[in-house]
Formats: C-alpha cells, structure tokens, sequence
C-alpha cells in the first residue's frame, strides 16, 4: 500500500486503526504531536486551536460532499423523530357504512350497519364530517429517522505524505 496524505479517510472491515492512523471518532488531539494535519485540519471538527483539535467524529453519520450550501465540518440531522400533528400531512379516511339491515355475521362488505329496527342516524347526515382533533393520537414515542445502514470503521492518517495544492 503507497504512502496515504495525511488527514485521507478511509474506510476499513476491521475494528480497529493501522499503526500511523486514528479512527474518526471526534477525538480531540494535539496540536503539539500533530502539527502537520492540524495545518490542514485547523479547529473544522473542534478543539480549541491552541493546544487541540478535533478529528472527524464519523460515528453513527453519513459522509456529504461539502458545497453551495453545506460547510466543511458541519453536522446535521437526527436519529430519531417524535411527530406532532402539524407534520403529518392533510388527509381523510373513508367510512363506509349503510342503512339496511345485518345480513350477514361475517365483515364481508366492510360496511358499518344498523340493527334491523334500529335507524342509522336519527337525522339526516352530513357525508363529509370532520375528524376531531383529538381522535387522531400520534403518541410521544420517538421513532428511528436513519436509512439502511453498514457500520464499517471510518480511518484518517495521522502521517504520511502533506498534500499539495493544485
């Protein structure tokens, strides 16, 4: 394997870094000892710029090719999700139901019936009611917000070759 730039990423099946690399963890590491990927790093993943810095912390995130309008080093989304009311988007649920009479013990059909002596509604019917706020309940459980993942270990050199500018 040739010489890495110092501050590559890799990406590895084993669980553990080669000698000369430290795992994207968000470790904070000296400057002192680590003067040459701090020049390229600087304080983008943390630290205080004078005796420390911050390494990539690539635990549980998906890597983003910085641009227009994300940053180098920054971090966003979440995990998990609890939903209110407002995000769930406008919709409506059919009822169907019928004014005659059971015939029948099984749910065939999917119709909501009256008894044979028995009306329905006891005055005509609006057919487009709305649903009480309060019938629909979304709960105060968080749920899980992350894609399909592989957790594999993500690497950065501590040494090797300074890269050059083009």
């Amino acid at each position: 394997m040739s010489q890495p730039f110092i501050a590559e990423i890799q990406i590895y099946a084993f669980a553990f870094p080669p000698r000369g690399w430290a795992q994207c963890n968000g470790q904070l590491l000296s400057i002192a000892q680590n003067t040459a990927v701090f020049s390229l790093l600087g304080t983008t993943y943390g630290g205080n710029g004078t005796t420390t810095f911050g390494l990539p912390d690539m635990r549980s995130r998906t890597p983003v090719h910085w641009g227009n309008t994300v940053t180098l080093g920054e971090v966003s989304g979440t995990e998990s999700v609890t939903l209110t009311a407002n995000q769930i988007p406008a919709h409506n649920h059919q009822v169907l139901a019928s004014s005659g009479a059971v015939s029948s013990g099984s749910p065939g059909g999917n119709y909501l019936t009256t008894q044979p002596s028995e009306a329905l509604y006891t005055a005509p019917a609006n057919a487009n009611g709305a649903m009480a706020s309060q019938a629909a309940s979304l709960g105060t459980q968080p749920h899980t917000n992350i894609q399909p993942y592989l957790v594999v270990n993500f690497c950065i050199a501590l040494q090797g070759i300074f890269p050059s500018r083009n």
